[in-house]
């Protein structure tokens, strides 16, 4: 498309971005360069430092710069609480919208034998040491509803039986707000299977 070197190898960095394509990557390459090479710069720094520098946690697996996340380093949380997310996607998520004060672990995935996820590439052995250390009383399996979260979700609940810990999964079904008949059919059925007794 481009006779520039430099303008093609841009368009095609950015396409590695989730959701970003040929023209979204060009049009992005474009803006930059046109309109605003300072914050282009600015970004291009970031993006190194970040890559360079941004590590994992030793105890949860979140994203770290430290040794220990801020999470785990502080004394503020309930450590007899550990709940286990896919991604810091979902940990962001539960930090933001709940008032959870206890401690996490980071799969980085979900058990996908076919993509090559197992036990070891989701630091199960890790998780496994960590309840084994006595603190954790409930794991909280918070891995998303698809088949491989349910897989997970099975294996994570017989890891913590085995150490004798409580293992209870979040909640899912109708939304809040949410009308009947706009609810897919897979959601409704698995609400109507875990419906509860009301007080």
């Amino acid at each position: 498309m481009s006779s520039s070197p430099l303008l093609s190898g841009l368009i095609e960095a950015l396409r590695c971005l989730p959701g970003v394509g040929g023209k979204s990557a060009q049009r992005m390459a474009f803006h930059l360069l046109e309109r605003d090479r300072e914050r282009g710069l600015k970004l291009a720094d970031a993006l190194r430092e970040a890559m360079q520098h941004i590590g994992h946690c030793q105890r949860c697996r979140n994203f770290s710069e430290e040794a220990l996340c801020a999470i785990c380093a502080g004394n503020s949380r309930d450590r007899q609480l550990l709940c286990v997310v896919e991604s810091p996607v979902e940990l962001a998520a539960i930090e933001q919208a709940t008032g959870y004060r206890g401690q996490y672990f980071v799969l980085h995935g979900r058990l996908s034998p076919l993509d090559g996820l197992g036990p070891d590439e989701l630091g199960l052995p890790q998780l496994a040491q960590r309840l084994g250390e006595g603190e954790v009383e409930e794991l909280i399996i918070a891995t998303n509803p698809t088949v491989e979260g349910e897989a997970t979700a099975h294996y994570l609940a017989q890891l913590a039986r085995a150490g004798g810990i409580r293992p209870t999964r979040l909640a899912h079904g109708v939304p809040l707000g949410g009308e009947l008949e706009f609810v897919d059919r897979g959601t409704l059925a698995h609400a109507f299977g875990g419906r509860q007794l009301l007080d």
